[in-house]
């Protein structure tokens, strides 16, 4: 397998540009995390502290094997919102015990670690990772229940019943999918740091496994103050759901930890005991550096997309060895495919050079079909406004051919791994395996973009429509007012394909340094092959 030369001049002023405006961005990236991580504020943590507990990150940390990597997973959830930066939920893959788990934990410092629709989502995708991987999920458990703040951020029962109502159903969606991982031979494990009332007790009541802790343990259906209204009793919280209780009398809880450290130190026992093995096979390949350094990423891409840059660069700076076995480099020259590996992982990857056109379009679906073949994951590397529109590709079958693209991408059933470190446009996010395709992870850099088309595209196409609505109906088109609603619609599309407003919606599962992109997909890879990695030659009928 031959190595990529690179082409990258890191004296042009490009490279220099690029690089200052990504340290920038990552700075902003940065400082939003660090935000992530004080949780509710320093009086909420000294409160915390004062009562014997730990902050959330500090119970994983302990938790996890010394000197392993933490990855979190969508930490800038409910950016620009009316909840915390991370939205009080960490969700993430770590080692304990020597075993790759998914680690969810609600923040007791940030709304006494109550849900909102930021973090439902967070650790639904953490549920999801669970299943799809075959890892064990492990869940640190203190919640006061549901959030009852309204869109204004202040105090709204009349929305929050009007919310309920609508997800009561959906909510119920959190019960199914822990007890599923049981009956998928999943080990799911609870640690109860404090209380874990209502809807949030069927968290510890759905588990393998349950560690309460002395004194601080509360789990119940209904506390005092509702048990007194629905029956009349004056019940007591130790007596009605404490952690001795739990674990002498009714048996919910089965191992009473007398304070966090030891409750930790028996999940970590747990873990060990479930002789768990990994069903896909472990890297197979020389997992040596690559050529060129990492920092090099921070130059490739600028911020104005439209400015070109060759795959083949940052491919150059992920993959092992720099080595990277093309696959017809000739033919579609606007998509790169070809076979390389990370940490030792085999993989394919097919990475964006320009507009997806019928040859590279029929190119990636004959090269996912091989990968398939001989069961080797798939790295998609995102910069692409799209399929190419025009009679003259119409005529020469691009519908046509994007759809063999699509297909194959919905068909194959190897690992996807998606990157987007520029464009993700229209009908091309779905082809480069989107978030809807049942992606694995999903990860952007600080340059990402995504859209149905870009702002300036939206807008114009917005005016044609309206322009010639008006000369239907014999109307003079208001110029005025259209520059107007082109300038508004410019913005909020431009503000709302920003991959920072992505990140915050959980639409992917974090945005990264460009130099951390071979660390992340080397955790991503190892945690795909928790599970069997097998292909398929079973796809969907398409026009030949």
């Amino acid at each position: 397998m031959g190595t990529i030369e690179t082409k990258l001049d890191r004296r042009s002023e490009t490279f220099s540009r690029n690089r200052t405006d990504m340290l920038e961005s990552l700075q902003t990236v940065e400082d939003l995390l660090a935000e992530a991580a004080r949780g509710g504020g320093e009086q909420e943590m000294a409160r915390l502290r004062a009562r014997g507990k730990m902050p959330l990150r500090e119970r994983i940390s302990m938790a996890l094997d010394r000197d392993t990597p933490f990855l979190e997973i969508s930490p800038l959830a409910a950016w620009r919102s009316n909840f915390n930066v991370g939205s009080g939920f960490v969700v993430g893959i770590g080692v304990i015990s020597g075993v790759e788990c998914v680690i969810l934990g609600h923040d007791p410092s940030v709304r006494a670690g109550a849900f909102n629709a930021f973090n439902s989502k967070k650790l639904m995708r953490g549920l999801e990772i669970a299943r799809t991987n075959r890892m064990p999920y492990v869940q640190f458990v203190e919640s006061a229940g549901a959030d009852l703040r309204g869109e204004s951020g202040k105090e709204d029962p009349e929305a929050t019943i009007r919310r309920e109502v609508g997800h009561f159903a959906e909510s119920g969606r959190l019960f199914y999918e822990i007890t599923e991982l049981s009956k998928l031979r999943i080990p799911t494990v609870s640690i109860v740091f404090g209380a874990s009332t209502a809807g949030g007790a069927y968290q510890p009541g759905m588990s393998d496994y349950n560690i309460f802790i002395r004194g601080q343990s509360k789990v119940f259906l209904g506390g005092p103050p509702l048990v007194k209204m629905a029956t009349g009793e004056d019940a007591n919280e130790e007596s009605l759901g404490g952690a001795e209780m739990h674990t002498t009398v009714s048996g919910l809880g089965d191992y009473l930890a007398e304070d966090e450290t030891d409750g930790i130190r028996i999940a970590r026992e747990v873990i060990a005991h479930l002789n768990w093995r990994k069903l896909g096979p472990g890297p197979t390949l020389p997992a040596d550096p690559p050529l060129y350094d990492s920092d090099d990423l921070l130059g490739i891409v600028g911020r104005d997309l439209r400015q070109p840059f060759d795959i083949r660069e940052v491919i150059a700076r992920i993959v092992d060895g720099s080595r990277f076995e093309e696959f017809k480099p000739l033919y579609g020259p606007t998509l790169v495919t070809g076979w390389a590996s990370v940490h030792g992982f085999p993989v394919g990857i097919l990475g964006n050079n320009g507009a997806l056109l019928s040859e590279s379009s029929e190119k990636a679906a004959q090269f996912i079909q091989l990968c398939n073949q001989i069961d080797i994951p798939l790295l998609f590397l995102h910069n692409i406004t799209g399929y190419i529109v025009g009679t003259d590709f119409e005529q020469r079958g691009i519908t046509k051919d994007g759809s063999k693209m699509i297909n194959a991408v919905a068909n194959s059933t190897v690992p996807h791994l998606t990157v987007i470190v520029g464009a993700s446009y229209g009908a091309g996010n779905y082809g480069m395996s989107g978030r809807a395709y049942g992606t694995r992870f999903t990860f952007l850099w600080p340059t990402a973009k995504i859209a149905v088309m870009g702002p300036k595209q939206m807008a114009g196409v917005m005016t044609i429509i309206q322009r010639a609505a008006a000369q239907r109906r014999g109307e003079q088109f208001d110029e005025e007012a259209n520059a107007k609603r082109v300038a508004s619609v410019e913005h909020w599309a431009e503000e709302r394909s920003k991959g920072l407003f992505a990140t915050s919606r959980v639409s992917d599962d974090g945005m990264i340094d460009p130099r951390d992109t071979r660390t992340v997909l080397g955790i991503a890879l190892s945690a795909c092959h928790s599970n069997r990695v097998a292909g398929t030659k079973e796809f969907g009928t398409w026009r030949m």
